[in-house]
C-alpha cells in the first residue's frame, strides 16, 4: 500500500477529500470550514466539490448538528464540524438525545450515519472555556461512538470509518498534535476499523493505556523508563466507544501493572471505568493498583506557566509507574 509522509491536519484533509469523492451523500458543514476562511482540515475542498458540499453555517452548534441529524434521516452522512469542544455543549440536546437514541427510537428503521469532528485546544493559552478535553462526557450516552486519534496514519484510517459507520460519531481532534508528522497510506480504501486498539510499544513490565496526546507522552514516558531499567508497553486505545477491553485486558495480564493517561480531567475521567475493567477482570493479577495520570481538576488557566502544570507529561507518567513498582515492594515486604 503506497504511503507519504505527511502531517495529522494533512491525513485528516485527505479523509475528508476522498470521502467527498468516494459517495456523493458525504457533505461537510460547520463554521468558517469553506475557503478562504478554512485553514485546517478542511482547507481546498469548498474550492474543490462546491459549496453545496462544504457548507459554511451560521455560529450556531445546535443547527449545525440538527441540520446534520436531519440530512441522516433523509440518506446523507454528513460531517458536523464543532470547531472547538468547548462549545459542543450547546449542540447536546442534539447529539445526546436525538442522534444517539435515533437509531432505538425507530426499533433501527432509521439511523444517525453522523460524524461529528471537533478539535480540543488544550494545551495552547486559550483559557478555561476553549481547552477542555470532554470525551467523558459522551462515553456515558449509549448510541455515541467516540473516537480520538493520536497518530497521522490512525486519524485518516479512523475518520474514514467514522464517516461510513451507520452510527453518530464523535471525532476528537487534539489540536497540539495537528502538526504531527508520520506515513500515512493514500490508498482511499484504507480505514482502521472502531474498537481496536493498537500496540504502540511493547513492553513487559507496566502497561501504558492511553489515546490521543496521552499515547505521544505515555511513548516519551516509556523511552525514559527503558533507561531506568523498566520495560513500558503503550497501548494506544483509539476508540473510546467502542472500548477494546481483551486488548487492555490481554496486554495488563502479561505485565501486571497500568497506568492510565489522558488529558481530560482525572476525576471521574475515561481513566476510572478503564481501571475499574482492569481491577475486576484481573483481580489477583494485578502487583499494584491501577494508577491515572490525567489533567487536574481545575478550569483550565491561561497563563502558559499555569497551564503546563495540568496536563499529564513524560515526569508524571514516570512517576505514575515508579509508584506502581514501589506498591509492589510495599506488598511484598508486607507478606514476608
Amino acid at each position: 500500500m503506497d504511503e507519504q509522509r505527511m502531517t495529522m491536519r494533512e491525513a485528516l484533509n485527505l479523509a475528508l477529500d476522498q470521502a467527498l469523492a468516494r459517495d456523493e451523500r458525504v457533505f461537510l458543514l460547520g463554521e468558517d470550514i469553506a475557503d478562504p476562511g478554512s485553514s485546517g482540515p478542511t482547507k481546498g475542498l469548498s474550492t474543490k466539490y462546491g459549496t453545496d458540499r462544504v457548507l459554511d453555517t451560521p455560529i450556531s452548534e445546535a443547527a449545525i448538528v440538527g441540520a446534520a441529524i436531519g440530512a441522516a434521516m433523509e440518506g446523507f452522512r454528513p460531517v458536523a464540524e464543532i470547531m472547538i469542544m468547548d462549545f459542543i455543549g450547546i449542540a447536546a440536546d442534539q447529539i445526546v438525545n436525538h442522534a444517539a437514541k435515533l437509531r432505538f427510537m425507530t426499533g433501527g428503521r432509521t439511523t444517525a450515519p453522523i460524524t461529528v469532528r471537533t478539535q480540543v485546544y488544550g494545551g495552547l493559552g486559550t483559557g478555561a472555556t476553549h481547552s477542555q478535553s470532554l470525551e467523558a462526557w459522551f462515553m456515558h450516552v449509549p448510541g455515541l461512538k467516540v473516537i480520538v486519534p493520536s497518530t497521522p496514519r490512525d486519524a485518516k484510517g479512523l475518520l474514514t470509518s467514522a464517516i461510513f459507520d451507520d452510527d453518530p460519531c464523535v471525532f476528537l481532534e487534539t489540536i497540539r498534535l495537528q502538526g504531527q508528522r508520520g506515513l500515512v497510506p493514500v490508498d482511499s480504501g484504507f480505514s482502521i476499523p472502531l474498537g481496536q486498539a493498537d500496540v504502540k510499544r511493547p513492553g513487559t513490565d507496566v502497561t501504558l493505556i492511553g489515546y490521543g496526546r496521552g499515547v505521544v507522552e505515555s511513548l516519551g514516558a516509556a523511552a525514559v523508563l527503558e533507561a531506568e531499567g523498566v520495560s513500558a508497553e503503550v497501548l494506544d486505545l483509539r476508540t473510546l466507544v467502542p472500548l477494546d477491553v481483551p486488548a487492555m485486558v490481554d496486554s495488563v495480564r502479561r505485565t501486571r501493572r497500568a497506568v492510565v493517561v489522558h488529558d481530560a480531567v482525572r476525576f471521574a475521567g475515561p481513566g476510572a471505568e478503564i481501571a475499574a475493567i482492569l481491577q475486576r477482570d484481573l483481580f489477583g493479577v494485578l502487583e499494584a493498583p491501577v494508577e491515572r495520570v490525567g489533567a487536574r481538576f481545575v478550569p483550565n488557566p491561561a497563563p502558559p506557566a499555569l497551564e503546563s502544570q495540568i496536563y499529564p507529561n513524560t515526569e508524571r507518567i514516570v512517576a505514575a509507574v515508579q509508584q506502581t513498582l514501589r506498591s509492589e515492594t510495599t506488598r511484598d515486604g508486607a507478606c514476608g
